[in-house]
């Protein structure tokens, strides 16, 4: 018989990559296309969908070269969460540039917006983070574009509804109810569009995808193969862990930081500073909610090093260039780039740089750059464990990240838990495949996919607790620093 695989699609925030897995989670095919990213002005962040669209088909194509469409059982779509696109229905071209989640230019209607309610409703804080602010700002600032999404003539989409309308010739206008409950446009008791909150920020309902499971048929591409799954990133990195039980948690480092924890089919509010948000739906079944705490800025942090700064010429030096030197001298990074997510979430948040001497080298740079994610993520166990009631034992990861064992140490010494990385790293991809081949039977059920996971690598803690004690209190005095910035610029 011949075999038959799934074909994963993750678009995401700075590449689209397509991969095909076997029945074993073994990666049968691989391709990547990196994409620009476009800051037009401080703040702002755009993404060119038609370009991601075009990348999209690319890497289709190159990961199923020597395989004939006829051998895949089922496509399954993983997604940068948040991104905004708006597409004509006509013409199915973009309308604006797609606003990336990292951007933050919508900072100033946030003070108009009632966030108990939101809180309520969707889990979420007033942020600008999520997308509904960010379909406003278009609506408000693209000259006719409201009067046209009145019409019914304007359509949005996270990336995933982009994908799939493009999949499928705009036959199909669709999300998951993962990407819907990042919109905070969508109830998470209903888990359908909300009214209210479509008044408050005065969205047409009309422009909003069907929403649907995570894993369910939704339609046909490629000449036939189903297009079963679409789930956030993160929760697909989340399902791609096989984090099924409450209290199982994961976090992704990729461009950002993401940490998600099982907490079963009853959402969790937090008192913390994290987020409820939908881990997951299968079918029918009744969805599986998470508490999530988002980190912005973690691997874009390296590419600043890379791009703005020039002290690296490929990401994977940063890892040797921290190496080099045995602390970070002093010298703390919060790179508030895009604000403060989790727990903090200060929007007006800025980056800072701070205990600069002349002592300070490209080497303590590079180490500071590393202990950032590690100080970060931190701060969002700290505020987990805090509403969870629970102490973190173990600590799994997975993304591009975790490929540096340095940065990977020194979590394990901040967190003062073992981190354990699986097999496949990349499982944001998994959990696509793993989301469209349940739909279809390729695998029969949940322990089916347990039963693939598999540990490539773990890291004990080194760091005597005297040291973590006086790291961590450092640390928040920095980022009370880039607090205290953006209040002097008030």
């Amino acid at each position: 018989m011949t075999d038959r695989y799934v074909l994963a699609i993750d678009q995401g925030t700075t590449s689209t990559r397509c991969i095909v897995f076997d029945r074993r989670a073994t990666v049968v095919a691989v391709a990547r296309a990196e994409h620009p990213q476009s800051y037009p002005q401080p703040g702002w962040v755009e993404h060119d969908a038609a370009r991601i669209w075009r990348d999209t088909q690319k890497v289709i194509s190159r990961a199923l070269a020597g395989l004939s469409a006829d051998r895949i059982a089922a496509i399954g779509i993983a997604n940068q969460r948040e991104t905004v696109v708006l597409w004509d229905r006509a013409t199915g071209k973009p309308v604006a540039p797609a606003i990336v989640w990292q951007d933050t230019r919508t900072a100033g209607v946030l003070s108009s917006l009632d966030s108990d309610v939101l809180r309520d409703s969707t889990g979420l804080p007033a942020a600008t983070y999520f997308s509904a602010t960010k379909i406003r700002w278009l609506l408000d600032n693209v000259p006719g574009l409201r009067f046209r999404a009145k019409q019914g003539e304007i359509l949005f989409g996270t990336m995933d509804s982009w994908l799939i309308w493009n999949l499928t010739g705009g036959a199909l206008h669709v999300t998951d109810v993962t990407n819907a409950s990042r919109t905070q446009l969508m109830n998470l008791a209903t888990l359908e569009w909300d009214p209210s909150l479509l008044e408050m920020f005065d969205i047409p309902a009309g422009m909003l995808p069907e929403i649907r499971s995570s894993s369910e048929v939704y339609g046909t591409a490629l000449g036939g193969v189903p297009i079963a799954a679409a789930i956030g990133d993160q929760q697909a990195a989340l399902f791609g862990q096989t984090c099924f039980e409450p209290g199982d948690a994961k976090c992704t480092y990729g461009t950002g930081g993401f940490l998600l924890l099982n907490t079963g089919t009853d959402p969790i509010r937090s008192g913390h500073g994290l987020i409820t948000t939908v881990g997951y739906r299968i079918g029918s079944s009744p969805p599986v909610f998470a508490l999530e705490g988002s980190i912005a800025i973690t691997g874009s942090l390296v590419q600043w090093m890379r791009d703005g700064l020039g002290l690296i010429a490929t990401p994977s030096e940063i890892e040797t260039l921290a190496a080099s030197v045995t602390d970070n001298g002093g010298c703390y990074i919060v790179p508030a780039f895009s604000g403060l997510f989790a727990p903090h979430w200060r929007s007006d948040a800025r980056g800072v740089i701070v205990g600069l001497t002349s002592y300070i080298t490209k080497g303590h740079l590079a180490r500071a750059v590393l202990e950032a994610t590690a100080w970060q993520t931190r701060d969002v166990v700290d505020a987990m464990n805090a509403d969870s009631g629970l102490a973190l034992t173990g600590f799994n990861v997975d993304g591009g990240m975790t490929a540096d064992n340095l940065l990977m140490q020194i979590v394990a010494d901040v967190l003062d838990v073992p981190v354990s990385r699986p097999m496949v790293a990349e499982t944001v991809s998994l959990g696509a495949a793993y989301a469209a081949g349940l739909a279809v039977g390729y695998w029969s059920d949940l322990r089916d996919l347990s039963g693939n996971r598999h540990r490539a690598a773990r890291w004990l803690p080194r760091m005597t607790s005297e040291a973590r004690a006086a790291g961590h209190a450092t640390w928040r005095r920095a980022v009370a620093s880039a607090v205290f910035f953006s209040d002097g610029l008030a």
